[in-house]
């Protein structure tokens, strides 16, 4: 099997996403799809998977019945959608399903005048039956009261999903993935909100499985276990740069090119300082030493004059031969300045005997005490309430029992985990100005500095990635002037570049700090001073 995008040219209005860009992807292949926010990467993802059609070139399947499974990072949901329907839908069982019975209703008893129509039915009926078993159709439904309960979602597949905690939708989520079968498997941030088990469970699941996966992760740790190549989309040139190995790998040669590309800029820059320099030396000397010439013979002798004019040509063509060569691409930074505002109370934050009960659900009672400079990581299984935690640390839920303390002067960030803020028909720029206070030129000052330009403010935030709808939280952060971080799953959506970034910014934060995180890596950076760990 191969699948491929061949000078495939793709625009969303007047962005151009992809530019004569081609792509390969092999039987068995691996592919980590990566790039920044905004770049196109669910955009090939769609294309490969025959969602969209490219503006110019191909996007081809060998053979023609290829079965390919999407799942996008973040699928609709629909009103009284099921467990069994939200899975079925989310694997493509549902869509073949849907197939197979309308080409079975079009068959028909077969006469002479309907010989043709009959065999175009029936070729549509074996293709529709085709397809439906190769997904795993026949099984489907046992299969996924198996992984259900393996996952602790019970065997009740004809729950409502909209009546899942967040927990349970992550788990979902993930057996979701466990259940697609196809011969490409198209996976977008399949790790967002998994606890460990779950990372696990997926990482196995990737590993062994028996046909092609092109995949879209920020978790570099989940990357460089699972992936065998990295697909850059490059944002300046539009096109797919391949790389061998990796997470680890690529950021190391990529980091090499960038660094080598620099050097060679710089050495270009140096050399055509130095022959700037000498021809404006060699046109002094042709100006000053031809009109003493001139004066001195009467215009008879002209041959010291022609030798200058000879070093001017020469300093000329020098120049020529040495032009400079095209700038290296600086990518976008995250210019996130994270500064607590106000001195801090010696308690930022307390509960005691704190009990959170939430239908059948209960967390507690529990005592936490938070102090200035502490940055506190809340871990545990999806499921164990992490999230209920964080609310009723901020007061965003009651507490059945017991109380909650913020300190005086303490002002609260908070990037919550379904990041609800921007997802209305208001603009952007409306939006963040509304929230933030601030005045339009200064909202679009600040929002440029974390990538979101003159093409994003005046989009609605419905129509902004869900990367894209991180960073403006986090400019939202800087804004605010908090002395106190709440962070839930703060990684998720973001570019790899973006969350490096983050790290970074978080590095040198010295007020309070509460975090959610599944992504290893951005723990470690982070650096904890205390773990909660919900059981």
């Amino acid at each position: 099997m191969r699948a491929r995008l061949a000078g495939v040219t793709k625009s969303h209005g007047a962005q151009v996403v992809l530019d004569d860009a081609s792509l390969e992807v092999g039987p068995r292949a691996r592919i980590g799809l990566v790039g920044p926010n905004g770049v196109g990467k669910s955009t090939v993802l769609r294309l490969l998977a025959g969602e969209e059609a490219p503006d110019r070139g191909v996007v081809a399947l060998d053979p023609p019945t290829l079965t390919v499974a999407h799942l996008p990072q973040e699928a609709e949901a629909l009103p009284g959608e099921t467990l069994y329907e939200r899975l079925a839908r989310r694997t493509g069982v549902a869509a073949a399903e849907r197939e197979l019975q309308a080409s079975a209703a079009a068959l028909s008893p077969v006469d002479d005048a309907r010989v043709r129509s009959a065999r175009a039915s029936s070729d549509r009926y074996d293709l529709a039956l085709s397809r439906f078993m190769a997904i795993g159709g026949a099984d489907f439904e046992a299969r996924a009261t198996s992984v259900c309960a393996v996952l602790g979602l019970g065997a009740a597949l004809d729950r409502q999903f909209s009546g899942l905690s967040g927990g349970e939708a992550a788990r979902a989520s993930l057996a979701a993935v466990l259940l697609a079968q196809a011969d490409l498997l198209l996976l977008d941030e399949p790790t967002n909100d998994l606890d460990a088990e779950g990372l696990a469970r997926l990482t196995g699941f990737v590993v062994a499985y028996r046909g092609a996966i092109v995949l879209v992760s920020h978790d570099r740790a989940f990357l460089d276990t699972t992936v065998h190549r990295i697909a850059e989309i490059d944002p300046r040139a539009h096109r797919i740069v391949e790389w061998s190995g990796g997470w680890s790998d690529y950021a190391r040669r990529r980091d090499e090119a960038r660094r080598a590309a620099y050097a060679r800029f710089a050495d270009v820059q140096e050399r055509r300082r130095e022959l700037t320099t000498l021809l404006s030396t060699r046109r002094t000397e042709a100006r000053g030493q031809g009109a003493g010439l001139g004066e001195k013979t009467g215009g008879a002798d002209r041959r010291g004059t022609n030798a200058l004019r000879t070093k001017v040509r020469q300093a000329e063509r020098l120049l020529e031969r040495n032009p400079l060569p095209e700038k290296p691409f600086e990518p976008w930074e995250l210019r996130l300045e994270l500064r607590s505002t106000g001195r801090l109370p010696s308690t930022v934050a307390r509960l005691s005997a704190a009990l959170v009960e939430r239908g059948t659900f209960r967390l507690g009672p529990l005592d936490l005490e938070l102090h200035p400079g502490e940055r506190l990581a809340v871990t545990g299984l999806n499921g164990t309430g992490k999230t209920t935690l964080l609310r009723a640390l901020l007061g965003e839920i009651e507490l059945s029992a017991g109380t909650r303390t913020l300190g005086r002067g303490v002002v609260a960030g908070v990037i919550g985990q379904e990041r609800v803020a921007y997802i209305a028909a208001e603009t952007l720029l409306d939006a963040f100005a509304r929230r933030t206070g601030l005045i339009p030129v200064d909202a679009r000052t600040l929002l440029a500095k974390f990538g979101l330009g003159a093409d994003h403010v005046g989009r609605p935030c419905e129509t902004l990635s869900p990367g894209e709808r991180t960073r403006a939280h986090l400019a939202e952060l800087q804004a605010a002037g908090v002395n106190f971080l709440v962070l839930d799953e703060p990684t998720n959506h973001l570019d790899l570049e973006a969350v490096e970034q983050l790290e970074q910014a978080l590095a040198g934060w010295d007020g309070a700090l509460v975090v959610v995180s599944h992504d290893r890596r951005f723990l470690e950076a982070v650096a904890p001073t205390r773990e909660l760990a919900l059981g």
